[in-house]
């Protein structure tokens, strides 16, 4: 005859109950590791967002301005169509046209006599090239603008600079009524 062992086991205690600090410990690492999780890249597709918002409204209103705004035009534009306004330029202003065939920036500014020289050199000119008494914006571009260089009593002198396409080419006039204060008008005009 067999005889059966029976083998008694003793069951497993059931685990301590969690203290309540643990408890609270635990919960507050769950709750950081969410907010690590969803909040912060949620936050950063809210602050793009609105920066490309902003962005838009900008090229918006950039692209409804009818004449000159003030303020500088960006860097790429001031490269694009080589108009390296000297650093101590104020009033500077700007409007640009664009259709299919032709691009234009109108720059205006105020400098010193030394900002001018600086201008005309990074444009690729001297003071040399100014013709006095020349105006070399025509007409048609000076009134989409509201320039007015048909005033009495102003000390006109203007040069253009053609470059080969696609490089723009610039038409420059500058007031030099007040010598170490000239205004400079420019038409950059680039055909891609």
């Amino acid at each position: 005859m067999t005889t059966l062992t029976t083998r008694q086991t003793t069951p497993t205690p059931p685990p301590a109950p969690e203290g309540r600090r643990h408890m609270i410990v635990r919960r507050w690492i769950t709750a950081i590791v969410i907010v690590l999780l969803i909040g912060i890249p949620a936050g950063y597709g809210v602050i793009s967002a609105e920066q490309s918002r902003a962005s838009g409204r900008d090229k918006q209103a950039e692209s409804a301005a009818d004449g000159l705004r003030d303020f500088w035009p960006s860097l790429m534009k001031r490269r694009i169509f080589e108009v390296p306004i000297p650093e101590d330029a104020w009033r500077v202003a700007y409007y640009e046209t664009s259709n299919w065939k032709t691009s234009r920036l109108y720059v205006q500014f105020r400098t010193s006599g030394k900002g001018l020289d600086t201008f005309l050199e990074g444009v690729g000119t001297s003071r040399a090239a100014l013709e006095d008494g020349k105006v070399t914006i025509s007409d048609r571009d000076a009134g989409v603008v509201g320039w007015n260089f048909g005033l009495e009593g102003r000390a006109w002198a203007g040069t253009v600079r053609t470059q080969k396409d696609p490089r723009p080419s610039q038409d420059i006039t500058v007031d030099l009524t007040e010598p170490d204060k000239p205004w400079v008008y420019v038409v950059s005009t680039a055909n891609p």
